[in-house]
């Protein structure tokens, strides 16, 4: 291993953390003087700052060249928002990239050979996502879970003769996160004079929730044309309990075909880093020679095929 190799890596590793570090104080240190000088009366206001539907704290970031290349897919900003973390894009990627020079970093001082270290490097520079895809996806999965009683406290309140954002305020105080909230989060907005079927609506852009969708639905078709809207918040409440049941006998029958799937797709990954670690010069020629270039190729698009056909069979939709 070259000591000047070592040095340039070791000071560009070194380079990117203090810039990162420089960065986020900077931005802080910005953020604070803005504030002092509103306080001590040397700026005044904005009129951004003096309405009631303020921007957020991620709408300040400008779109990213990933967002503007794939408009269809969820912004990281919106992905932020919906798993309830408080942090900034640029920071994520920011941290994305330091464990990702720290990952490539130690490959290479193990030893690992040249072409093969960024591995790890790539590996942890997806850390940060796979952590914030982990959150969102447990967080909707408790809302979720949560949804059916929320109506059903929603339904209580309204026939005790309370209004529909007092029973949305009862859920915020008796039920616990991330369902309370954002209740609570409706019903602030609906108190500070946004429209209840805007804050709704709001609530279905932070919460991809399906069954979230109905009840919405139900209350503003409710609003227009009038009803018993506790009673069409128990038959959805109902709705959705009777989906979960079904969902849960279908996630047992089809445990088996996911276990199969899991173990196919992965067994060709981990006897290729087995077999690297045995005997590498075997494996080599998947990538020096051309009919391995040609067979790794083929492998890895008949893998996302079959990756794509198990999933079509076992994702059932109710």
């Amino acid at each position: 291993m070259s000591p000047l190799l070592l040095s340039m890596l070791v000071f560009g590793a070194v380079t990117v953390l203090v810039g990162w570090l420089a960065f986020v104080m900077t931005t802080n240190a910005n953020k604070t003087a803005d504030r002092l000088d509103l306080f001590t009366g040397r700026r005044k206001k904005d009129d951004e700052s003096t309405t009631i539907l303020k921007k957020t704290a991620f709408d300040r970031d400008k779109k990213s060249l990933l967002e503007m290349l794939t408009p269809n897919l969820p912004s990281l900003q919106k992905l932020i928002v919906q798993a309830d973390v408080h942090i900034r894009p640029s920071t994520l990627f920011g941290i994305g990239a330091v464990l990702g020079v720290i990952g490539a970093s130690i490959s290479w001082l193990a030893g690992v050979k040249l072409y093969l270290a960024p591995l790890l490097g790539i590996v942890m520079l997806l850390v940060p996502f796979v952590w914030l895809l982990t959150k969102r996806a447990l967080r909707l999965r408790t809302f979720a879970s949560q949804l059916p009683d929320a109506l059903e406290l929603v339904a209580r309140a309204l026939r005790a003769g309370h209004s529909l954002a007092a029973g949305m305020h009862v859920v915020a105080e008796e039920m616990p996160s991330p369902i309370a909230d954002e209740f609570l989060r409706v019903y602030e907005e609906q108190n500070l004079g946004i429209p209840v079927d805007d804050a709704l609506k709001s609530m279905c852009d932070r919460v991809p929730n399906l069954d979230l969708r109905f009840f919405v639905t139900s209350v503003l078709i409710q609003r227009t044309t009038g009803g018993d809207l506790a009673e069409i918040l128990d038959k959805i409440g109902y709705v959705i309990r009777e989906r979960f049941r079904i969902l849960g006998q279908v996630k047992a029958l089809t445990a088996e075909g996911r276990l199969s799937g899991v173990i196919l797709i992965a067994l060709p990954f981990g006897l290729f880093l087995i077999m690297l670690h045995i005997k590498p010069d075997y494996v080599e020629k998947l990538w020096t020679h051309e009919l391995g270039i040609k067979m790794s190729v083929f492998a890895l698009i008949m893998q996302l095929l079959g990756a794509v056909v198990i999933r079509k069979i076992v994702n059932i939709k109710v």
